[in-house]
């Protein structure tokens, strides 16, 4: 029997281009399985309806028919249509409050949501993602940022010359443009004034692995967290200086006969305290790559901003690239998202204020929560060659089993959030959210 998947047309905000699927990739599964394509009709996805009619798929306005619908970030509650399997980012799997009202809804709609974010190997690794897309957009946007703040300084400095990522055509465009930086600093060196510049980046994981992507393409050298103390290891001028932070190098035991265990660590973070404070008087720049949730510590606190600015008066730290972006979480002055219309605002610590844009007195914060939407063209189409692999097992599945009798590989089955409106087994945590939050 030809089964029919949808691809939703994106309405989260005005820079989402991104697709779960190109019409390339939906081409080859339209011709190597029993098929059919509906995509839904949009005037800002990057790749254009026409390419999609041309790879054999139908563009409709209408997805009624699908059998299953495909999306990128959350839905509006009043384009959900019932009783359907939805494959999307919920963001709702923290609870997060904001989520709850639309995952309510497609409770009562008696919908079946599989979660990108929950599709994982049999060592908890996911499978499908775009991290490395947000790490390679947040790096371009963080010294897009640091250089828009030392120029207001009065230094002119290489980082003037980087744009925005989504003023960028594609990855390679990118890539060069960190290349003529490069040149700069080897022939030119670093202004005086912002030397040694040091960047550190916290977190090891797919997002960092985009950030240094990027990173290594400038002259640089590597320090140990250990070593930020010592200056006399960074006398170059014509280089940057890079240090990676590891759980060990942030948190540490607050018993202090403890030592540290990484894994006693994600098990038990309640027993752990954050010792990252003490590393913020020797960078430049921080760029967080990390994962949180509560309850573990979080890296920097408004205190240790307050603190950092009373001792050191205007301090070396002036940008935080918090890719992760979560809400006043491991990186407690990120206290609103940003898009990349307006991608900074500014924390000044002994006010315990904000204001938007590049302030004068304070740390400016990079919080855009779409990064990879900057880079619409890549990161489609490397989420859409991972995706076009789970295609067959997601379409040849009944869904109007129960979700013991549901034939989906375990990858996929763990993902699945709801079945046919009810909570499955590994989340039915959601419901003390959903009932007290905003969803009920």
């Amino acid at each position: 029997m030809v089964k029919t998947i949808g691809i939703i047309r994106e309405t989260k905000n005005e820079w989402e281009r991104r697709t779960p699927l190109t019409p390339e990739d939906a081409g080859q599964l339209i011709k190597s399985l029993p098929l059919r394509v509906l995509v839904q009709s949009s005037d800002l996805r990057i790749f254009e309806d026409r390419q999609y009619t041309s790879a054999g798929a139908v563009v409709t306005a209408d997805l009624k028919t699908a059998d299953v619908i495909l999306g990128i970030k959350e839905i509006k509650i009043r384009d959900l249509i019932p009783a359907k399997v939805y494959l999307f980012f919920s963001h709702t799997v923290k609870g997060q409050a904001y989520n709850m009202p639309m995952l309510k809804k497609m409770m009562d709609l008696k919908c079946t949501l599989i979660d990108y974010e929950k599709i994982m190997n049999e060592k908890g690794q996911r499978l499908i993602f775009f991290s490395l897309h947000a790490g390679l957009a947040g790096i371009v946007e963080t010294l897009w940022s640091f250089g828009r703040i030392i120029s207001s300084r009065g230094i002119k400095n290489p980082f003037e010359n980087i744009k925005q990522t989504y003023a960028y055509r594609d990855l390679d465009e990118i890539r060069s443009a960190f290349d003529n930086v490069a040149d700069v600093i080897r022939k030119e060196g670093l202004p005086e004034d912002i030397c040694p510049l040091v960047i550190g980046v916290a977190g090891y994981g797919n997002v960092a692995r985009g950030v240094h992507e990027l990173l290594d393409r400038l002259p640089f050298k590597t320090l140990e967290p250990q070593d930020l103390s010592d200056t006399s290891l960074m006398t170059d001028r014509d280089k940057i200086y890079v240090t990676v932070f590891r759980e060990s190098d942030m948190v540490e035991p607050s018993a202090r006969d403890q030592e540290f265990e990484l894994q006693d660590y994600y098990d038990h973070p309640e027993k752990y305290r954050s010792k990252f404070a003490a590393n913020l008087p020797y960078l430049s720049i921080l760029v967080n790559a990390t994962y949180w949730d509560t309850p573990y510590p979080r890296h920097v606190t408004r205190q240790d901003l307050a603190a950092l600015y009373k001792q050191h008066g205007q301090p070396k730290l002036c940008v935080i690239g918090d890719i992760s972006c979560d809400i006043n979480g491991g990186i407690e002055i990120t206290h609103k998202a940003t898009d990349p219309g307006h991608p900074v605002f500014t924390y000044h610590p002994l006010k315990d204020r904000f204001t938007d844009g590049v302030g004068e007195d304070g740390i400016v914060v990079m919080a855009v929560d779409n990064l990879p939407s900057e880079l619409p063209k890549n990161a489609s189409e490397y989420f859409s060659g991972v995706l076009k692999t789970l295609i067959p097992d997601l379409v040849k599945t009944d869904y109007s089993a129960s979700f013991d009798q549901l034939d989906l590989p375990l990858t996929l089955k763990d993902a699945v959030i709801i079945h046919r409106g009810e909570f499955t087994p590994g989340y039915t945590y959601l419901k003390e959210h959903l009932e007290s939050g905003s969803g009920t």
